[in-house]
């Protein structure tokens, strides 16, 4: 489905060329490795990984000075949403690489160390934040690492830890000092970057494979550290002070999940219009009866609003403006409208739709996540209803 070309705001001929680069890179190289293995819930082969590093998609975000693109999120958003509309797990693992939270953790000579390496797609990470006990209320992590020596030594369990053994490293956040009161539970959170080998676990970790209904292309684990030692010098950023590393990235972490959000989006919808030309019933296409016509219709107005509201945001944030509310609300009404449009889109094809014959019931699959991950819809509403109305008394 072709987008508009006409002048705007926002689409530069640069960012445009950017677009439909990502596109064609993704149907040509993306969509049918996603429609091959996704339903066999197979692992992103290293070929494709590659590949994403040739197209530069693991620097977009990272500065010039280390072999990166240095573009803004933008850029990064307009490339996620094309690689989304083939696998999602694809636009995932490029986060893997352009983490700029990351960079603001490290000094300015592991920078210079690291980051060439991530560009080349030889250095990417998994993060380890979450706990069996704690998801939205992050705050509130208990694995703790306590200094031994020259060791810090950690303990507690991680939950939804994806790419744990394909990554090179682990960003894990652990406590190392009690929070000083009820209102401050934010401070005493470290970062601790974890050097493993491609392809395992580290040594002495023990972790089990989480059995997810989509998101396939990569594993998802729960990891368990027992005294697991690590050097004070995987530590990263001021001790106690990491979850201000997580807050400042949230705006654009909710921005690349709208994108994603809307790249399958936008793959459902194209493939519905094609099935509806196509699927004969009662003597003439499907596409021809109105209210499959509307409803098509609807799933359109939904993907551009917000595909327009996102390069609002995108905008903001590379404007250096705070954007909390609307990075909020694009991420909210991005994935509530990827559920309700390939949930629609799959519905147009009727049974054949719930079958893996068709990439419909993955986007749909996968839109369900997008929900869920980096602040459900509730805590986004949460987020946008504090802005409006300030927080509540109690």
């Amino acid at each position: 489905m072709e987008q508009s070309e006409s002048p705007h705001r926002y689409l530069t001929p640069e960012r445009i060329m950017i677009r439909d680069t990502a596109r064609e890179f993704t149907m040509n190289e993306v969509l049918p490795v996603a429609n091959a293995l996704d339903p066999l819930q197979g692992e992103i082969p290293l070929a494709l990984r590659d590949k994403l590093a040739d197209m530069g998609y693991f620097g977009i975000r990272i500065p010039e000075q280390y072999g990166g693109s240095g573009l803004g999120v933008f850029e990064y958003c307009l490339v996620c949403e094309q690689l989304a509309r083939g696998w999602m797990s694809v636009a995932s693992i490029v986060a893997r690489g352009n983490g700029t939270m990351t960079m603001s953790l490290l000094d300015e000579a592991r920078r210079a160390q690291m980051m060439p390496r991530v560009v080349r797609g030889e250095y990417l990470g998994a993060m380890s934040l979450s706990e069996p006990d704690t998801g939205s209320d992050l705050a509130s992590i208990s694995c703790r690492a306590e200094r031994d020596g020259d060791d810090w030594v950690i303990t507690g369990n991680k939950y939804w830890c994806t790419f744990a053994d394909g990554a090179d490293y682990i960003l894990l956040f652990a406590r190392t000092a009690p929070p000083p009161d009820a209102n401050k539970r934010h401070i005493g959170i470290s970062a601790f970057l974890i050097d493993k080998p491609r392809g395992s676990l580290p040594a002495g970790v023990q972790g089990a494979e989480i059995p997810k209904i989509g998101y396939f292309g990569w594993k998802t684990f729960e990891l368990a550290f027992d005294h697991f030692r690590v050097p004070a010098s995987a530590m990263i950023g001021a001790e106690g002070k990491a979850f201000y590393a997580l807050a400042q990235g949230l705006d654009e972490a909710r921005a690349h999940t709208a994108a994603r959000s809307i790249g399958l989006a936008q793959g459902a919808l194209e493939d519905a219009l094609a099935y509806a030309q196509e699927r004969q019933q009662f003597g003439r296409p499907i596409a021809e009866f109105q209210d499959l016509r509307f409803k098509l219709a609807r799933m359109a107005t939904d993907i551009e609003a917000a595909r327009q509201l996102l390069y609002y945001v995108c905008d903001r944030i590379d404007s250096g403006e705070r954007c909390d509310k609307e990075a909020s609300m694009v991420k909210y009404f991005a994935s509530e409208m990827a559920e309700r449009v390939t949930s629609d889109a799959l519905q147009i094809f009727g049974g054949a739709g719930y079958t893996k014959l068709y990439a419909v019931e993955r986007y749909w699959r996968d839109a369900r996540l997008t929900k869920i991950f980096e602040g459900t819809s509730e805590i986004q509403l949460r987020i946008i209803s504090d802005n409006l109305l300030g927080k509540p008394g109690h």
